[in-house]
């Protein structure tokens, strides 16, 4: 398959968005050599800001493969940017309702066609504190292995430093740098042509994890927690925090019985 031209429509967002992105942001991509330059692939990214699609897009439209991203598809009937998004072949994800499997089928369409698809695997903003990938969804995992196609893990770092997550404003001085890294293909063979269970689907998606995390760690210069955050752990873990401070809450307002009221202790 031949790789998918770059059409007016990408062209156009290209002009819109790459000014203010060099302007406003250094860069320092490594791994280029790395995305395919002919038939369909999956790039697999990490997510920490709400202004690095654009950034890593500026990346991966550097290489000559622009992407396919998956995305929200409230954005996609919202005047120009609706406009932008299905010009430029965007997928919409319909979360919860009966085209909920759309993308995904989409998603499969492209890559068979020699395109690519950029998935951001933890399906949201990662919540782990520090900022390192959290346990993801296994779309990214179903495609690749319905496909064969081969997954360029993608790591980046440096948009986060402009617009923390879930932030209203930017910190735009000091000028900061937008790191990127994409590493060679995950190694995803010894899952092909088996029956795609939840269990192998988990397990090829926390080798694609891994490999992401691996590439994060080596452009942030630390070692990635061995652990990986679980945002259903931490909202189970919450729950139960909540529920033993109601509870001590209760305990406290029944001192009679609890505690020994004063006519039982004379």
């Amino acid at each position: 398959m031949s790789r998918r031209r770059i059409g007016f429509w990408y062209r156009l967002a290209a002009v819109i968005a790459k000014p203010p992105l060099v302007v406003l942001i250094k860069r320092d991509w490594r791994g280029m050599e790395n995305i395919p330059a002919d038939g369909g692939f999956i790039t697999a990214v990490n997510h920490n800001s709400h202004l690095d699609p654009f950034a890593y897009a500026h990346f991966q439209y550097n290489t000559g493969r622009v992407p396919r991203f998956l995305a929200k598809h409230g954005l996609f009937k919202k005047g120009f940017i609706g406009a932008i998004m299905r010009g430029t072949g965007q997928i919409p994800v319909y979360r919860e309702t009966t085209n909920a499997l759309s993308a995904f089928r989409a998603a499969i369409d492209a890559v068979e066609r020699g395109e690519c698809v950029a998935f951001y695997p933890e399906g949201t903003l990662t919540r782990d504190p520090d900022l390192w990938p959290m346990t993801a969804k296994t779309g990214v995992a179903r495609v690749a292995l319905q496909t064969k196609c081969p997954v360029i893990p993608v790591a980046q770092w440096g948009a986060n430093l402009v617009l923390a997550p879930y932030a209203k404003k930017p910190d735009l001085l000091p000028r900061k740098t937008h790191h990127v890294l994409a590493g060679p293909p995950v190694e995803l063979e010894r899952f092909y042509d088996k029956e795609m269970t939840p269990e192998l689907l988990k397990e090829a998606t926390e080798v694609i994890m891994t490999a992401i995390t691996g590439l994060l760690g080596e452009l942030r210069g630390e070692q990635p927690p061995q652990r990986r955050y679980d945002p259903r752990e931490a909202r189970i873990a919450q729950r139960r925090k909540a529920a033993g401070a109601n509870t001590l809450t209760e305990q406290a307002g029944s001192p009679a019985i609890e505690l020994g009221s004063p006519e039982e202790s004379k």
